[in-house]
């Protein structure tokens, strides 16, 4: 499957935060789709309009991340 990267860090594991604080760690493919890391998770109730690198300090909208590809 093909995902984006941070434009800053260059890692492709991101986070999400709902109204509470609580995070889910999301990736985003190549089609600007975001998909919880852990299947059984639901995006539900998580404001997906700003993604959150885990890696560095960097955040933004999911059109200003790089592409990408692995397997």
């Amino acid at each position: 499957m093909k995902f984006m990267v941070c434009p800053q860090c260059g890692i492709l594991n991101f986070f999400i935060k709902n109204d509470k604080g609580e995070r889910l760690n999301v990736k985003v493919t190549r089609e600007l789709l975001i998909i919880p890391i852990d299947e059984s998770k639901s995006l539900e109730g998580f404001d997906q309009s700003i993604v959150f690198c885990l890696g560095c300090s960097w955040y933004g909208n999911v059109n200003q991340l790089k592409k990408y590809s692995i397997s």
